[in-house]
């Protein structure tokens, strides 16, 4: 998603929390011999073909840097309207008729119904001899948080979002035990917003403290060792600010329990930019306060205040064009930081002395990435991307190389945890054919053993998975991981979705879906390369695909797409492009720039107009990976790529499904909305013979295909998805995907 750096932002013992996209949280128990066979159905009798609603025109010139812009459907953007509102019922109206009239639809819901009931398993952290950790069985709409007293004992529930609301989807939306894991600061929001309310739950009683912070979205925390309070972030509440500004001024306070938040002390504040992402931590002795102050995915100033001795906060890292975190034992911290170094390397810096003179270098830059650095038994535990998938080595605290983890094959480390001191580490793994499966890994024998794992009988030996290279359109080589049938042949007679992100230095790597079985048993192919604006090879290739180089992410995906025609994987009319948030721009513009390359693209919560984005919610914070439309140079770039003003309107488009979440406080819905409302009135204009204006003279329109949005209610970006109705979506996704790509007989 769009913030997923945000949640690595708070370093401690344990390694930061890896996101998993809803997708990947979907589960499932049972698989059947019919389940196997692709779904076939008699054509029933055709229905009436739905028609679009149609979309006032209501254009709003802007003038920007000299540039004239018309944008017609300026009016969708306030939701609050009655207009707004009655004109999205009649898109999901329109919607439910076009999928509705699937064939296969109930076939689909029970084959996905099965496979959604593969429990999950997600974030862990290990606090006072007690393992935390989240868990999705059948029988939960969300992932529910349990504990595990000691590591051998039976797990208990903490936090059941399901048991919490009052008929409205209440999601837990993050969590931090305490250092001797007796308390829980957790914050929850409802229908998806994020914006947090904090709690603090008793362990061992699960009895709530009366402490309640709002506007904690996305807090970062740190608990003081005695557990007698925290540091924390929160957003300002309104009236406190302009209604403007209620998503930026994030700001760092201490709260001592018991006490009103209202009287919290402030303990950091950006002095001159409230679109700046300060979080904070704390060591585990409580001796040094961390303020990690972010500016965009790719650069962070670190500072620290030494608790003991008193004074100011000074700087550990200013200025720097860097990433960098670390954990800390006693006074050293260790600062994995890209700074000199795109691939990262490791630095002891002591905290009483912490000038850049002073560093010490333990851990060179190396050929391979490196993602993250903990603390765990007596030593550093690394992580590395080596061609996108997950190896660890252990070092010693002088950067002696000690030896590598044994880890699956062409796996991915989903989250890790360990403590100082403790032999036991724990690593969650997957893999694109592996459900996630919990190691637990003796630091003393160097032996892994199988902890806790998933029920399922999926049967993943008719699959493979291969790691594949090809050039994009400067020559650049790009990896992409292929998933499919090993029995199929690479005739061109596949159907094939090709997922994709590339952006705020997320990687793509291995990682288990459920719904992915189905689509390979109908057949299909899952193809996802690792596009430039991720990180799989470093800040470089993040770099290579952010501000006035976003051209270059797009390009790479749609030379994944060439690719894949051109060796017999698919053909355009049986490949299918699908992306969400910053994936959906991605999306959007393969479909506005090469609309004849596919027949199907899912276009999930997106980023579509690159004119207006940084106006909506908190997007400003995104300016530093996108650039701000308001400075000439990078609205020059934004405006040559954004999708809704660069639709090529002589050449058939595919079929597109479009994703809107009413409460999405990170992307607004507007931005699928108008495009839906902009490519449906091509549509029409082509089933009528016409083009829109500015088609080249003469030319002849081909026949359209669907353009369907679903605006959902009561939900956001997708984080918190109650699993009923991600059910429910994902049998509208196959069956959009399977009528538009020829699939059903």
């Amino acid at each position: 998603m769009l913030e997923r750096w945000i949640h690595s932002t708070v370093p401690s013992r344990r390694a930061p929390t890896a996101l998993v996209i809803v997708a990947a949280a979907i589960t499932a128990t049972v698989i059947t011999m019919l389940a196997a066979t692709p779904l076939v159905a008699a054509p029933p009798p055709s229905p009436p073909v739905p028609t679009a609603p149609a979309t006032r025109v209501e254009t709003v010139v802007d003038t920007m840097h000299g540039v004239v812009i018309a944008d017609p459907y300026r009016w969708l953007e306030d939701l609050e309207t009655d207009e707004v509102q009655a004109w999205a019922d009649a898109q999901n109206a329109y919607t439910d008729a076009v999928l509705g009239s699937v064939p296969v639809r109930d076939a689909i819901d029970e084959r996905l119904g099965e496979l959604f009931d593969i429990p999950a398993l997600g974030t862990l952290w290990n606090r006072g001899g007690r393992l935390f950790f989240t868990r999705r069985d059948p029988e939960n709409e969300q992932m529910v948080l349990y504990v595990r007293d000691t590591y051998e004992d039976v797990p208990r529930v903490v936090v059941d979002p399901d048991a919490l609301g009052d008929g409205v989807p209440v999601s837990l939306d993050w969590w931090f035990p305490s250092h001797d894991g007796g308390l829980l600061a957790y914050g929850t929001s409802e229908s998806g917003s994020e914006m947090s309310v904090l709690r603090i739950l008793n362990i061992d009683t699960l009895e709530h403290l009366e402490d309640e912070i709002p506007r904690t979205r996305a807090a970062s925390l740190g608990w003081e060792p005695d557990g007698s309070g925290f540091y924390y972030s929160r957003f300002p509440a309104p009236g406190e600010v302009p209604n403007e500004e209620l998503f930026h001024h994030r700001t760092i306070y201490h709260h001592t329990l018991g006490d009103d938040h209202m009287d919290d002390p402030l303990v950091y504040v950006h002095p001159d930019n409230m679109y700046a992402w300060p979080s904070c931590s704390i060591s585990d002795d409580g001796r040094f306060l961390f303020v990690y102050i972010y500016e965009g995915a790719a650069t962070n100033d670190i500072i620290v205040k030494d608790l003991e001795a008193g004074g100011d906060f000074v700087p550990v890292v200013a200025d720097a064009d860097a990433r960098s975190y670390g954990p800390v034992i006693g006074t050293d911290m260790f600062l994995l930081t890209n700074l000199d170094a795109p691939n990262g390397q490791v630095f002891r810096i002591d905290l009483t002395r912490p000038d850049r003179d002073n560093w010490e270098l333990i851990i060179p830059e190396g050929p391979h990435s490196i993602r993250q650095v903990a603390d765990m038994g007596d030593r550093l535990f690394v992580l590395f991307l080596e061609d996108a998938h997950s190896v660890m080595r252990e070092y010693s605290t002088d950067g002696e190389l000690l030896r590598e983890v044994p880890l699956p094959k062409l796996s991915s480390v989903a989250d890790w945890t360990g403590e100082w001191g403790e032999d036991d580490v724990f690593l969650n793994m997957t893999s694109f054919l592996m459900p996630p499966t919990v190691y637990r890994y003796s630091i003393a024998t160097g032996e892994m053993a199988e902890y806790m794992t998933v029920g399922t009988t999926i049967d993943a030996t008719p699959y493979m998975t291969e790691q594949v290279w090809y050039e994009s359109k400067d020559g650049t080589p790009v990896s992409m991981f292929v998933v499919r049938p090993k029995d199929i042949e690479l005739d061109g007679s596949n159907p094939t979705i090709l997922s994709g992100y590339g952006g705020f230095a997320s990687p793509i790597t291995p990682g288990f879906t459920r719904n992915r079985f189905f689509w390979m048993e109908q057949g299909g192919i899952f193809a996802t390369p690792n596009l430039r604006g991720g990180n799989e090879y470093g800040e470089s290739w993040h770099r290579d695909g952010m501000l006035e180089n976003k051209q270059n992410t797009f390009d790479d995906f749609i030379a994944a797409a060439e690719w894949l025609v051109e060796n017999g994987y698919t053909t355009p009319g049986k490949l299918a492009v699908w992306g969400g948030s910053n994936g959906g721009l991605l999306v959007g513009a393969f479909v506005a720039q090469r609309p004849e390359l596919a027949a199907a693209a899912i276009c999930d919560v997106p980023l579509l107009d690159m004119v207006r984005y940084h106006q909506f919610y908190g997007a400003m914070i995104w300016t530093p990976e996108y650039g701000n439309p308001d400075v000439p140079e990078e609205f020059e770039y934004l405006y040559e790529y954004s999708p809704y003003h660069n639709i090529d309107e002589t050449t058939a488009h595919p079929a597109v499904y479009f994703t809107a979440g009413e409460s999405d406080s990170r992307v607004h819905p507007s931005h699928a909305m108008k495009m839906t409302a902009r490519l449906q009135a091509l549509a029409a204009r082509t089933a009528a013979g016409g083009t829109d204006a500015g088609a080249a003279a003469g030319a002849t329109a081909p026949p359209a295909r669907p353009i369907i949005l679903r605006l959902e209610r009561q939900a956001g970006h997708g984080l918190a998805a109650r699993m009923s109705r991600v059910r429910e979506q994902y049998v509208d996704y196959y069956a959009f995907l399977m009528s538009q790509l020829g699939m059903i007989e």
